[in-house]
């Protein structure tokens, strides 16, 4: 009997020995208890928890209060800095929002109408007065060229109108303003562990995501959105510790929010980084990422794993890429950027559903592996082909990126790789480069940590197309339903 303790104990610390990036992973692909109020419920304050990287770059922090008769008041800060502690300007925007049905484009999101009110500024430094002025008497229409005469003072605490409905008047082209991203809503809640070794249980946690904004700034004014931007959370709601969240719930438009000094972290790419949570791309691509960098030669690996749905659950395809990338720089236009140029020279794909199958199957001869060959789970080199025409990949392929690393408040190390571009292109030249950034994954090993043969849940035990078995950790349930076996025959 003793030894069949031992032996039950060993397999459950077999089980518990599995690599942190893959427990994320499994992590995700099990939703993380995540849950979507359906239709979503929008009343009370949803604030950001950081300060957020627009595309151009803007930088700022929202504090968005939704009423139960369906009006709203939301307040932008603008910033000189990427920190957020150097206020330029504060939009406020009341309106009335009405939300509609599911969408058919973005699973999982909801569609809405919103017709907005009146649009305020409030002005934080004499520059900040006469850039925006400048631009608004130089771009905007008749009505708007006198909206601030030159030479005209700054009034600290001053309120400007700068669209009214009630007298047609709209001068907040020249900012780039648009609300659009109140067009698509979903809202996800989830527990959050409390942190205090004395206690125990959970808390919750409730996230409002909003429409993305455009990478391109011409376009921004006319984009109906299909993807997601950075998250608010609840004011009342939002994971612990949450500094910025307090003080941008306190905030209005004459006291901006000035959020907690942070000190800049040098760019170390080398280890593993993973996502966070089941991503949302414009174009409607739901997916989670995985990276290995290898600093002592400047090599890297990427895992992508899409799916069909908002969670994650329901794999489409797999992708693996591999490369070398460049020397990093710090970035001229985005202050507090590093960038990088990273060449993809070696890809494969692994097809997870017979949609895809069929797809590539059905692909011109030459353009994506070997035509006709291709089947569900099994990996096949697509690198022959230079790349796969019906996924999108060339290869030999370089792109230029924009990287940052930071800590969260459980000085966990982030890494935010720039925002690919809204219309489905690639930043393959240098002006093409991001201006703002992806969600951002987290580290999960500080050492490269061998990863080659993941795929998927659904497909533990299958082939690849060189014959080698793709192995994956036994789930923990599995392992202890087998000890019991032992311990029942003993």
């Amino acid at each position: 009997m003793v030894r069949c303790w031992w032996l039950a104990g060993l397999l459950v610390a077999c089980a518990a020995a599995e690599p942190p990036c893959r427990q994320q992973l499994r992590h995700l692909q099990d939703s993380a208890g995540i849950a979507a109020r359906l239709p979503p419920r929008l009343e009370g304050r949803w604030v950001s928890t950081g300060c957020e990287v627009r595309p151009g770059p803007e930088f700022l922090t929202r504090s968005y209060l939704f009423y139960t008769n369906r009006l709203f008041k939301a307040l932008q800060f603008y910033y000189w800095d990427p920190s957020c502690r150097d206020p330029s300007y504060s939009l406020v925007i009341k309106g009335k929002l009405r939300l509609r049905q599911a969408s058919w484009i973005t699973r999982g999101a909801t569609e809405a109408d919103y017709h907005l009110h009146k649009v305020g500024i409030v002005f934080h430094s004499p520059r900040a007065m006469r850039e925006v002025a400048s631009r608004i008497n130089q771009t905007s229409g008749e009505g708007c060229r006198g909206f601030l005469p030159p030479g005209r003072s700054w009034a600290p605490g001053a309120l400007y109108e700068v669209l009214s409905a009630k007298t047609e008047r709209d001068c907040t082209a020249a900012l780039g303003f648009a609300m659009h991203e109140l067009s698509l809503v979903r809202v996800e809640g989830h527990l959050q562990p409390l942190l205090q070794p004395q206690h125990s249980g959970s808390r919750m946690v409730e996230e409002l995501y909003l429409g993305d904004i455009h990478t391109d700034w011409a376009e921004r004014l006319h984009y109906r959105p299909t993807g997601y931007q950075r998250p608010l959370q609840s004011a009342l709601h939002h994971v612990h510790p949450c500094p910025a969240c307090g003080i941008i719930s306190r905030a209005d438009e004459h006291h901006p929010p000035i959020l907690p000094a942070r000190a800049a972290l040098p760019m170390q790419l080398s280890g593993s980084w993973v996502s966070t949570h089941c991503e949302v791309r414009p174009a409607v691509l739901f997916l989670t990422r995985y990276f290995t960098f290898h600093g002592n030669n400047h090599t890297w690996e990427g895992h992508y794993y899409h799916y069909s749905d908002p969670l994650c659950r329901q794999p489409t395809f797999t992708i693996y890429a591999s490369g070398h990338y460049s020397q990093g720089i710090p970035s001229s236009k985005v202050r507090g950027g590093t960038e990088l140029a990273f060449k993809v020279t070696r890809a494969r794909v692994t097809p997870m559903d017979q949609v895809t199958v069929l797809m590539l199957n059905s692909s011109e001869a030459g353009s994506c592996g070997l035509q006709g060959s291709w089947s569900a789970g099994v990996e096949q080199d697509i690198t022959a082909t230079n790349g796969c025409l019906a996924l999108g990949i060339k290869l030999p392929h370089t792109e230029y990126e924009l990287f940052k690393t930071e800590q969260d408040t459980q000085e966990r190390s982030l890494l935010y790789i720039g925002e690919r571009p809204t219309d489905g292109s690639s930043p393959d030249s240098p002006d093409k480069r991001p201006t703002s950034y992806q969600a951002p994954l987290i580290q999960c090993a500080a050492a490269s940590e061998e990863f080659s043969n993941y795929i998927s849940l659904k497909y533990v035990g299958r082939k690849d197309a060189n014959g080698i078995e793709a192995l994956k950790p036994l789930p923990v349930a599995f392992l202890l339903f087998i000890a019991l076996l032992f311990l029942r025959w003993d």
